[in-house]
């Protein structure tokens, strides 16, 4: 089913340049592959040469680009592309496969003393524990487990297989054997959040882990317990974060990035995939740290002198610099 380009305009706002409001769009595409009937978008200026050759019916540019997208035909000018192409994947979504479900699937067990919003949906095998909380528009899809005494805040999406509230991993030696520490805590998650397909975040020891608002967290993401994630942070996917770890607002973490517990996080930091975090960040940055695995006595000794290759690089630049300008001899000798 097809819409027309003016409908676009009309939900989504921009300004419609060099086109026909009744151009009729079948679907999304991207730049590189779109075809006559379908709208795509340009965020980022490196691909402005697929531009030219794309045969897409309408692309979503930045004011820059209007001049050059209007010669190629017609264009929606956005002042955030990205952005706008993200909320006409919403608004097509919602178009042809109307509202969001809302309800108990049969196949959900609820416990009586938990809270289901009339407006939120409990998907098929769903559990969700004794006096658990699901906010208003939130979905769990299916096969999510959501702990004793947990929320869930309002229009947040948990995918398949999330399991919110299990044990944190806590045990205290005794006499070569483990002694269980019981879990008390529980996990408070705020509104907007989405949760990615079997990611597992666990409920506090004693106070809870928390998830602020607007968090989007990948799949696959371990989050231990008594972790304190600020808002609208992101994390990619295979990431771990371990117990107590505080992570600010507005924060992204590359995937499989490690994060150990009990360090703090500066609101706004970047951190590269694959990173190992062992000491807390203090000031807003963009991190990167990779370090191959040996033995704790030569990893300390080598993480000591990494710290160090700056200050003994520019040392040496000096050195060499010194040399090459002491005066020489007749023979060329120093």
């Amino acid at each position: 089913m097809s819409v027309s380009l003016g409908e676009i305009v009309d939900a989504l706002g921009g300004e419609l340049v060099g086109g026909e409001r009744g151009t009729p769009i079948s679907r999304i595409a991207p730049l590189d592959s779109a075809g006559a009937g379908d709208l795509s978008f340009l965020s980022n200026p490196r691909y402005r040469q697929q531009l030219a050759a794309s045969q897409a019916a309408c692309v979503i540019v930045a004011p820059a680009m209007r001049e050059e997208a209007s010669q190629r035909g017609a264009c929606i000018v956005a002042a955030d592309p990205y952005a706008y192409f993200a909320r006409a994947t919403q608004w097509w979504k919602t178009r042809h496969a109307g509202s969001a479900p809302c309800g108990i699937h049969p196949s959900a067990v609820v416990h009586p003393s938990a809270e289901i919003h009339v407006s939120a949906y409990v998907g098929p095998l769903c559990v969700v524990d004794a006096g658990a909380r699901v906010g208003a528009g939130s979905v769990l899809k299916s096969r999510v487990t959501l702990g004793e005494a947990c929320e869930i805040g309002e229009r947040c999406i948990v995918h398949p297989g999330v399991v919110i509230g299990a044990d944190g991993f806590g045990f205290a030696p005794s006499g070569g054997q483990w002694v269980k520490i019981e879990q008390l805590g529980r996990v408070r998650i705020g509104n907007d959040v989405e949760i990615g397909a079997n990611t597992c975040v666990d409920r506090g020891a004693l106070d809870d882990t928390v998830i602020e608002d607007g968090v989007k967290i990948d799949n696959l993401v371990q989050i231990a317990h008594n972790v304190h994630i600020g808002a609208h942070t992101v994390i990619a996917g295979n990431t771990g974060i371990a117990g107590s770890a505080r992570i600010g607002a507005h924060c992204s973490i590359g995937g499989a990035a490690n994060i150990l517990g009990h360090l703090s996080i500066a609101d706004g930091t970047v951190i590269s995939p694959t990173s190992m975090v062992t000491r807390s960040i203090p000031k807003a940055g963009f991190y990167t740290g990779i370090f191959p695995l040996q033995e704790n006595e030569q990893w300390e000794k080598n993480a000591a002198t990494f710290k160090q290759l700056y200050a003994l690089r520019e040392r040496v630049k000096k050195l060499e610099q010194a040399l090459a300008n002491e005066p020489r001899g007749n023979n060329g000798n120093r």
